[in-house]
This record gives structure tokens, sequence and C-alpha cells, in this order.
């Protein structure tokens, strides 16, 4: 599998037959380029100009923004329900957990989340390979929460998003480098290039750059 950063919450992963999945697309409100690849599947976490901009994609993808069990394209989508603040959505609304089996490793996109796992949706989410946590705080959890969750799922890989990357980006976000901070040793690559096999024994942090 392959993975690349869109900017924001958007990433796409490239299955190695050729499958491709986009997240969460974002609008130009956003203030970087907007995604404009042409992939099979997209994941929409929630109903935000800035995660669900679909309508801007090439071509005619199959959309997936709900919860339950989904198989597109021959990839698993398993969408976990939350919300995107800790009043169970009184302020921001629902959210999606989404967690996508691509080449036999389960990825979770933890979307827009704004508040601490249950124990509940731990156990609905299950083994993490991959985890893509939002970090910047204001309208999701912040870094302290996200260091939490992942002390909680304990997956391999760990590609924080949805922060502060530059000034383009018009949001009242922190930037990664308080999340970072948790963290001893931080790798940065342009692109993710993994496989089962080559999964770290034990937990890493990957700084995407924007693709």
């Amino acid at each position: 599998m392959q993975i690349e950063w869109k900017g924001h919450s958007s990433f796409v992963l490239h299955s190695d037959n050729g499958q491709t999945v986009l997240t969460d697309p974002f609008n130009e409100q956003v203030g970087l380029p907007v995604p404009n690849v042409d992939v099979n599947v997209v994941t929409v976490s929630h109903q935000h100009g800035d995660h669900n901009a679909t309508g801007l994609l090439p071509g005619t993808p199959i959309v997936v923004d709900g919860i339950g069990q989904h198989t597109v394209a021959g990839i698993g989508i398993h969408g976990i329900a939350a919300y995107h603040d800790a009043e169970q959505g009184a302020l921001r609304g629902k959210n999606t957990i989404f967690v996508i089996t691509v080449d036999e490793m389960n990825v979770c996109h933890l979307g827009d989340l704004g508040h601490p796992l249950t124990p509940e949706q731990v156990a609905e989410i299950g083994k993490v390979d991959i985890l893509l946590v939002p970090v910047g705080g204001f309208y999701t959890i912040d870094a302290q929460q996200a260091y939490d969750i992942v002390q909680q799922l304990q997956p391999k890989i760990i590609i924080p998003m949805h922060y502060k990357l530059d000034e383009r980006l018009v949001y009242p976000i922190a930037p990664v480098d308080g999340f970072l901070s948790f963290y001893q040793e931080v790798k940065t690559k342009d692109v993710l290039k993994i496989t089962k096999t080559s999964l770290p024994k034990e937990s890493q942090v990957i700084l995407l750059e924007l693709k």
C-alpha cells in the first residue's frame, strides 16, 4: 500500500492491485490546493465543506459516508459512530470513524473526532495498523487527547492530520508541534510505502509531506 497526504484530513490510499481510496476531500475554502485525483472510492467522515467536497472530484467515485460494514471495489470499510465535539454532537454534529482494510492492513481515519474514545468504540475499531489522527484542536481533539487515543489503539504507524500546516490554511487550529513533542523520534516522508510484513514492531510517528 501507498499513502499520500493531500492536506487537512485528506489522504489517498493506493492498494497493490490498483484500487484507490480518498478520505475527506475538502473545498477551496480550506486554503490548500483542492485534491484533484481520480479514485475508486471516497470516504466522508461528516458533512462539512472541508471534509465532503466530493462534487469537486473528477470521475464518478463511490462515496461511503455512513456507519456499518461496507465493501467497495474489494476494499472493506467499517464506519463507527462518533461525534464532532465533546457534547455528543450538540455543537458540531456527528462524525464517522472509518477503518479501511487495504492489503491486509487496517487504516483507521478518525475524521473530525471531538472527544475521547469510549471502551466500546475502541473495541469496535479493533486492531489498527495505521492511525490517521487529528491533532490540531479547536474543532477536534487536541495534541494531548490525540496522544491518549494513540495509547488506547496502539497502532504501528501514527500519521497526524488536521493541523495548521502553514498560513494558507485558514482555520484556527494548532500546528503539529504539540503532538510531535510527545515523541523522541519522528520520520518525515513524502509518500508512505508499506506492506504488512514491513510494519514496524514498535509504534512509529510519520509526518507526511503535502503531496
